[in-house]
């Protein structure tokens, strides 16, 4: 008797444990996914840790869950650790609720516990296909299976650098090149300097159904092979535009692949390559969209038997993993002979040589406002940092507010942190960092703030960790409307469901409700005296309220007075004044030891007329985009499930509170 009593005290123990879990399951998913579970029985079910995301299969989940009733929806997400299963009636659902609950599924990599909640529906919400990359082709079956067996065999990855061929180890992956040498020092090659032997003979045949097919209109003469074993990928790039022509086409072989393609506007493309298919990249898919392989063990594939080219399915019902097998690329180009004159100048590198000494403009695609930011956002901020921080010490009492009205533990991420003035106002949060400068982020160090050097388009957290967010004097920087979307985009990616983000941005309208903001106050002088030292001279022959640029320093102002008549430069703007364009460079004089600092050097002799340039301190030009009333609240409704908390204006700038819709939809197509 005593015995049952111990039995029946230890299972309910256990129960009471898994009852725990289950629960913190569900409070989790809440909380970073916005899905709301419910305690009574329904027909369907949220499975925690039964996602691809942990490694899970459709087959292996199905395996399990069959054994309780007919499945009518099983819902998959792309690498989300859960997934949501529909069973035919609300009794079969409760079994597999009673008996799933805790039970452990080993996967290729671990063990897993399933947790099982009951949900009262799953939204679907249509997406819109994927289309491949503009010029990009995947054709299947192009080499038979003898085909790939005799190439694979072809090549001898034991031999060293022989008479025929370079080979290397990489990092991620062996590598093997004929023809030509591809230098990965300078992303080139030495078209003078061909390897003895050519291509394989093999290939040959190869290449021959390719001019006929029409696949390549000019035989390629430089071939790279690479090898990549499970969990090795090649990080995203474009091939360089001068040492090749436009086609490149790669075989698949040994395995099917996932490649990512992404637009520098943001979009991104997982494309399906199956084994002995065929990938054909042209115009913009081959210069302007980047290409790599993610390096995993698995990747997310649609379910159905066949492997079809293209796109991966954005069907959440029909999506599985993929565990990857060993496969071997070969990759045919053709060598330039002359300078590339493609219609993508902005990320050429043979007509950025040539234009490399024109004046800064209004950007004109991510290329052109990517160099933009690179040369008058990040590098001037590395070599302005001790004295931006200097003068960065007092938080804006409105941002504090913020800051102080969030719950106590709260996880809060500021990104463009600068010297971290904000990471220490509230002592309850959870906070940390990240800024494009290095030496803005080595500052928060030096301060005991966590901080780490990041782009702000580009956060490496993982999606819906934040209970809060903040962007303060950042998105401004951003050149393009694109490109300021992409940054709030962001910005929503942290925050969990139900999470806000605060953002701050420089007003076009700095006399507001006839008040002047501080940024006007401040200018006590004259407006010749108030101009940045290098355009004075100019400012009192013209007699105009702004300079434009002529070239990339300042110093090349006084050179060229006529270039105002190109409209699409960038104009300089006269500091304590009224804003008179919405993109504009804004001067910085630099104080303090220029001497100790070489950057501060070099950009001495590029502001300034070298004949003054030990007489005056150095003038570096940020790039601003000035906000007009409105237009920060405009971007933000165009990104899906945020509304707008509040907005205000605050000495000379806009802000905006967003918050991230609790609501959680699945995408189905």
């Amino acid at each position: 008797m005593e015995a049952s009593c111990q039995g029946n005290e230890k299972l309910k123990k256990e129960e009471r444990k898994l009852f725990r879990k289950q629960m913190k399951a569900s409070r989790t998913l809440l909380r970073h996914e916005g899905i709301e579970t419910v305690s009574h029985p329904t027909q369907s079910l949220v499975v925690a840790n039964g996602g691809l995301g942990n490694g899970v299969s459709r087959q292996q989940l199905l395996e399990v869950l069959m054994k309780c009733g007919s499945v009518a929806a099983l819902l998959m997400p792309p690498n989300k650790p859960y997934a949501f299963v529909t069973f035919g009636s609300t009794e079969e659902a409760l079994m597999a609720h009673t008996t799933i609950n805790g039970f452990q599924l080993q996967t290729e990599d671990q063990a897993i516990t399933l947790y099982l909640n009951f949900v009262e529906k799953v939204d679907c919400k249509d997406s819109a296909c994927q289309k491949l990359p503009a010029g990009l082709r995947v054709v299947e079956e192009f080499v038979s299976s003898e085909e790939e067996q005799q190439l694979l065999s072809s090549i001898d990855w034991g031999s060293d650098m022989s008479s025929e061929s370079a080979q290397k180890t990489l990092k991620h992956r062996r590598v093997k090149h004929y023809g030509y040498e591809f230098r990965y020092d300078n992303n080139n090659v030495d078209k003078d300097s061909p390897l003895p032997g050519g291509l394989p003979e093999i290939c040959e045949e190869v290449l021959e159904r390719c001019l006929e097919k029409g696949y390549v209109n000019i035989k390629p003469d430089q071939l790279t092979v690479n090898q990549y074993e499970p969990g090795q990928g090649i990080p995203p790039h474009v091939d360089t535009h001068s040492p090749f022509e436009d086609t490149i086409i790669s075989l698949s072989l040994g395995a099917k692949t996932v490649m990512d393609f992404k637009h520098p506007d943001g979009r991104s493309v997982a494309v399906m390559l199956p084994r002995r298919s065929l990938l054909v990249m042209t115009g913009e898919s081959r210069y302007l969209w980047t290409h790599g392989i993610t390096p995993r063990k698995f990747d997310v594939v649609p379910a159905s038997e066949a492997d079809e080219p293209g796109t991966v399915s954005s069907d959440i019902g029909d999506l599985t993993i993929n565990k990857r097998e060993t496969r071997t690329s070969f990759t045919f180009r053709k060598v330039r002979r002359t300078p590339c004159d493609c219609a993508y100048p902005s990320v050429c590198d043979s007509q950025r040589s040539k234009n490399q000494d024109c004046a800064p403009s209004v950007p004109q695609s991510d290329g052109d406002a990517s160099r933009l930011e690179r040369k008058f956002v990040h590098k001037v901020y590395e070599q302005i940092a001790d004295h931006f921080s200097n003068t960065r010490h007092s938080p804006w009492p409105k941002v504090v507010e913020f800051l102080k009205s969030l719950p106590r533990a709260s996880v809060v991420a500021d990104i463009g942190c600068g010297n971290g003035k904000y990471l220490g106002v509230n002592q309850e949060l959870c906070m940390m960092g990240c800024d494009r400068s290095r030496n803005l982020v080595d500052i928060c160090g030096e301060r005991k703030f966590q901080a780490f050097a990041s782009d702000a388009l580009l956060v490496p957290l993982r999606s819906g960790i934040c209970d809060a967010c903040i962007s303060i004097a950042v998105i401004h920087h951003f050149s393009t409307e694109e490109r300021r979307l992409a940054a709030i985009n962001e910005l929503v990616r942290l925050l969990r469901p139900g999470g806000r983000a605060l953002m701050y941005v420089w007003a076009m309208e700095q006399e507001y409700k006839k008040q002047k903001s501080k940024y006007l106050k401040k200018n006590k002088a004259k407006p010749e005296e108030a101009m940045p030292d290098t355009l004075q001279q100019e400012f009192s022959s013209n007699r105009t309220e702004s300079s434009t640029v002529s070239s990339y320093e300042a110093a090349d102002f006084k050179k060229s007075p006529s270039v105002a008549q190109n409209q699409c430069e960038l104009r300089v703007h006269m500091n304590r004044t009224s804003f008179h364009s919405q993109d504009l460079l804004v001067p910085w004089h630099l104080k303090g030891s220029v001497e100790k600092n070489k950057s501060a050097e070099e950009a001495l002799r590029e502001s300034t007329d070298h004949s003054k340039a030990a007489e005056s301190a150095p003038v570096f030009h940020r790039f601003y985009h000035v906000f007009c009333e409105g237009e920060l609240e405009n971007l933000c409704r165009k990104i899906e499930n945020v509304t707008i908390y509040s907005n205000y204006y605050d000495q000379g700038n806009w802000c905006v509170i967003i918050e991230k819709c609790k609501k959680f939809y699945v995408k189905m197509v």
